[in-house]
């Protein structure tokens, strides 16, 4: 419960940080020179504030899950959480520093937690060289910003050359991207996701990632703002290219976890999109267009958060009761967990985008965006926007797909294996927590004018989204400087009643209907239906495999055995198809096989000899006394 109650004290002073004075607090000697400096702005505050609202429903949920759950975790869980909360409110370089690598460590240690398994041990080293070398980027970056400005605090930084900015731009990009899981550099989170803990797979993929956007939020787009319009180009682009692969990866995947790591990439991805949306409509004086795609962003990152949040509890429940994330091997928790399954169906329905889904409206918001971004007076802008709302349609396409083959597969029809068979309800604290948020997703799909205060505070502190403010965010969300508007409301309203008018009818016409003659259902012969003659997780996904083929690269393998009397008669047929991550394989496989080369290189240069260690020191100070000569 100790994480419950980090969650909460995060909530709160986020939101004092959201709508107070910025609060501040300088502990002089617990770091040498700067010491600790901590100052919670609107900004700040807001990524708090949902960071502790995460924490609430997984530390709810853990206690029922305890009985999967070493001392480990159990322990590092509440100093995860309190690292990320340090993040945003860090006030300076130093302080965001130490909090940043002490997120990173707690979340490695949390990651080793059953270490004991090879695929552990794997995920983990992939995700610790992943996130130290994003660490070096960030290091770099913000150590070139602090010198430039002269200044270790960040209401200080204020006066930065250009040249500077742009390398400061392009390192906290890499930097926070790795972290956001933006591609190419996400290879770790598909990865690590799958084999943590599904509490800490939660906190990891509905809060951790968000960090990364903050980072680029709080140094690219604030700090160093108005930034020239190619770094929105340079947003857009990783957006765009992380939310299709994201989503492609996501539609193709057979292990649930897996599946909703990719998801994550997909949604990062439309969050980076809409970050650099804005920044291009800004600096191209579209003002209207600029405040909705920001408002876009940080509404789905409250929508993402609830939703992923959701995802991964609910799965943690799955592998709870079967010891399975394979959906090929799952079906009929239906009957067998129908909690867990309507739960599941409330993160689903958010994933897609779709109404009464808790991301459908921060995609409409950044379609409307893309659609009146006036392309008419800016020639980038009339190109880049009609592309970039072919991404966000696609992506919203592949993205049903993706989660009506995890709800419908994995949990519909008939199971197919024996621990599916066997499965029973969730305990009652797993179930508690994931009720929380799931509450939290309805409330966002229906009423999101709840969090309009905090989100025009937000936007009120990103000067791309400074000139037009979003004041008509209620029951009904009017667009600033542009005509359109929604009400979610209404919208469920709507639906709710067209189903209860739906069912209605259906039971009318069962107590008209005269009574029917109970027949074998009809299945090419078959008396009763069977696991085996329906659709599969990668059965579903074939046709979708098969149209982006040259994108997925899928290792397929086809072997016969024949007869020794006649190789014209085959005794049995084996096919193999494997779908891993086609960036990972092409461009990481060379780079570890250079690195394991040159590690062997140096090996041959570590004899033992101190004395020959002595004159390696040596040889390197006298170089570095040369170059600074």
């Amino acid at each position: 419960m100790i994480t419950t109650c980090l969650g909460a004290v995060g909530v709160w002073a986020g939101l004092v940080g959201v709508f107070g004075a910025p609060p501040t607090l300088h502990i002089g000697w617990l770091l040498p020179l700067s010491g600790v400096y901590l100052q919670v702005g609107p900004l700040g505050g807001f990524f708090m504030a949902l960071t502790g609202a995460v924490a609430i429903p997984v530390g709810i949920y853990a206690v029922g899950y305890a009985h999967h759950l070493s001392r480990t975790p159990t322990a590092m869980m509440p100093l995860f959480v309190a690292a990320m909360l340090l993040v945003p409110a860090a006030g300076s370089v130093t302080t965001f520093l130490l909090a940043w690598e002490l997120m990173a460590i707690a979340s490695l240690v949390l990651v080793l937690t059953e270490h004991t398994r090879p695929e552990v041990r794997s995920a983990a080293i992939l995700y610790a060289v992943m996130t130290q070398l994003g660490f070096v980027a960030i290091l770099i970056g913000l150590m070139v910003l602090s010198a430039a400005g002269g200044a270790d605090r960040f209401d200080a930084l204020d006066d930065v050359p250009e040249s500077v900015r742009t390398a400061v731009f392009l390192l906290t990009v890499v930097g926070f991207g790795s972290k956001a899981g933006l591609v190419p550099l996400h290879a770790w989170l598909p990865r690590a996701h799958p084999e943590a803990p599904s509490p800490v797979s939660a906190l990891m993929s509905a809060a951790m990632v968000n960090l990364g956007v903050y980072g680029i939020m709080r140094i690219d787009l604030q700090l160093l703002d108005p930034g020239p319009r190619w770094w929105g180009l340079v947003l857009l682009a990783l957006g765009g290219l992380s939310a299709l692969y994201g989503v492609l990866q996501a539609s193709v995947a057979t292990d649930l976890k897996r599946l909703l790591a990719y998801s994550t990439t997909e949604n990062m991805g439309l969050i980076t999109m809409a970050l650099g949306a804005a920044t291009l409509f800004a600096s191209a004086k579209a003002s209207g267009p600029a405040t909705i795609a920001m408002a876009a962003a940080v509404l789905h990152l409250i929508g993402h958060a609830a939703f992923k949040c959701l995802g991964f509890l609910a799965a943690g429940s799955v592998l709870s009761a079967t010891g399975v994330r394979d959906l090929d091997k799952l079906g009929g928790l239906a009957r067998r967990m129908p909690a867990t399954t309507t739960l599941f169906g409330v993160a689903a329905l958010g994933a897609t985008g779709l109404p009464l889904g808790a991301g459908f409206v921060s995609e409409w918001l950044l379609v409307q965006s893309l659609i009146h971004a006036a392309p008419g007076h800016d020639t980038t802008v009339a190109l880049t926007a009609p592309l970039a709302v072919g991404v966000v349609a696609l992506t919203t396409g592949l993205g049903v797909a993706a989660m009506v083959k995890a709800f419908g597969i994995g949990f519909l029809a008939r199971p197919r294996s024996e621990p599916a068979a066997g499965a029973r309800e969730a305990p009652g604290g797993m179930v508690a927590g994931m009720t929380i948020a799931a509450a939290a997703c309805t409330l966002i799909a229906t009423v999101p004018m709840l969090v309009a205060p905090a989100m025009r505070e937000v936007l009120d502190a990103l000067p791309a989204a400074r000139a037009v403010g979003f004041t008509d965010f209620g029951a009904v969300i009017r667009l600033p400087g542009i005509s359109g508007s929604i009400a979610p409301g209404l919208i469920t309203t709507t639906l709710l009643i067209a189903v209860l008018a739906a069912v209605a009818l259906g039971q009318l016409r069962a107590h008209r209907r005269p009574a029917a003659k109970v027949l074998p259902p009809w299945a090419c012969g078959a008396d009763e239906l069977t696991a085996r003659m329906q659709y599969t997780a990668t059965s579903f996904a074939e046709p979708l495999q098969r149209v982006f083929d040259d994108v997925l690269r899928p290792d397929t393998d086809v072997e016969v055995t024949h007869y020794e009397e006649s190789r014209y008669m085959a005794t049995s047929v084996t096919y193999r198809s494997r779908i891993g991550d086609a960036i990972e394989d092409r461009f990481y496989a060379p780079v570890l096989r250079t690195v394991a080369v040159a590690a062997q290189i140096v090996r041959r240069a570590h004899t033992g000899s101190v004395h020959l260690y002595l004159l390696y020191g040596a040889l390197g100070v006298l170089t570095v006394l040369v170059v600074a000569r």
